[in-house]
């Protein structure tokens, strides 16, 4: 039987619904901790919220003494709300718009990441502020797939050495900004990318980003958080010297494993090549990651964690066929009604989740210590045309 934070996982479908994403808090804060002490007073671990966008997960993070970077008004409108410092805050995005930079200088956000010239002149036009970093192209290819690299030539974040040097030399930079992707196991491409950035010049502050991967299937790496902090320091202090500032951004990496999805199995039919389908109430509404690049994920029946069972397809509702959740995974007997549970859906499930063919979005239960509570409620239909004028 499966618990979650000390709560029985059948019980909690019962008193919450499904689809639902459930959380157990203290490995939130166990996370969150791990990183600190990882890194102790070498840098300052940021949360990257897009992960899990959730009021009450950033409060946690807030509450543990972590940092938090924001890609948008809306994503800095919830740090705030969770109860962030402003000065512990810093803005990313490639497209920030004037009314976005304008919302971080008067909530008083201690750091904005440049991506581009523009960035740049409107924040001169506003009357500037805050502590600047640029995030320069390293020109790495990371081993991950192509539609989370984020550091390679062309990539849409971020700007040339050359354009970097150019602008440090017109405006006052503290430092420089990178982030090469997601879902990285080595660090190879990490001091690759740290050795591009000591050619752009001598700063006080370097933000190495993150992108720490996660083990969703058995027989994943793992690589702990005291291993990637020991790397990255390690790098940093080769290439850029053993006084700078150094800034990282673990997301995936301290909400991922903390959360699981709970579904109801509604049917079970035979597939033409021998398999059984095994169909839930949730699907691409709750979980867009496997239909976006073919992310990987896991299920198991939650009364039978421990059963062996046949080879089975996990199928969402909606209408599309692409809408699979899980492929290739032994599953005991499925039945309607049962109970099954995705996990390490902590990160990006949330964050992505939509209302396609109208389905309500799932709420979000943090347990602990056996007591279960909603932090995030089940959207309801009406709050389906709630903006309809």
């Amino acid at each position: 039987m499966l618990r979650i934070g000390g709560c029985d996982s059948r019980e909690l479908a019962r008193e919450f619904g499904t689809p639902a994403y459930v959380v157990a808090e203290d490995d939130l804060r166990a996370r969150a901790r791990a990183f600190t002490r990882a890194v102790g007073a070498r840098g300052e671990i940021v949360y990257a919220s897009k992960a899990f966008p959730c009021t009450a997960v950033l409060r946690v993070f807030a509450e543990e003494g972590l940092g938090c970077d924001v890609a948008s008004g809306g994503e800095l409108h919830l740090a705030l709300r969770a109860g962030f410092e402003p000065r512990r805050l810093y803005l990313h995005g490639n497209a920030k718009s004037e009314a976005e930079l304008a919302q971080a200088l008067e909530a008083g956000v201690g750091t904005i990441v440049l991506d581009n010239e523009i960035d740049a002149e409107r924040l001169a036009a506003l009357g500037g502020g805050p502590r600047l970093l640029a995030r320069v192209i390293p020109g790495v290819d990371a081993d991950t797939h192509e539609h989370i690299l984020t550091g390679q030539a062309g990539s849409k974040f971020g700007m040339t050495p050359d354009v970097v040097r150019a602008l440090a030399d017109r405006i006052d930079l503290a430092g420089l900004h990178m982030h090469i992707g997601s879902q990285l196991r080595a660090l190879d491409p990490y001091r690759r990318a740290v050795a591009a950035l000591a050619q752009v010049g001598d700063f006080e502050v370097y933000d190495l980003g993150g992108g720490l991967a996660v083990p969703y299937v058995e027989g994943d790496d793992v690589v702990a958080p005291e291993e990637w902090v020991d790397g990255m320091v390690a790098a940093a202090h080769a290439e850029l010297g053993e006084d700078v500032s150094l800034v990282l951004e673990p997301g995936r990496a301290l909400v991922a494993n903390a959360g699981v999805t709970l579904y109801s199995v509604e049917s079970v039919k035979p597939g033409l090549a021998g398999e059984t389908i095994v169909a839930v109430d949730g699907g691409m509404s709750d979980n867009l990651r496997p239909m976006l690049y073919g992310a990987a994920y896991s299920a198991a029946i939650v009364s039978r964690m421990d059963d062996a069972g046949g080879m089975c397809t996990v199928v969402g509702k909606h209408c599309e066929s692409g809408d699979v959740l899980v492929r290739d995974v032994a599953l005991p007997d499925p039945r309607p009604g049962d109970v099954l549970v995705t996990p390490v859906t902590g990160a990006y499930g949330y964050a992505m989740a939509n209302n396609y063919n109208g389905v309500p979005r799932p709420p979000v239960i943090f347990c602990s210590g056996g007591d279960a509570r909603v932090v995030v409620r089940r959207e309801t239909y009406e709050d389906l045309h709630g903006r309809d004028v």
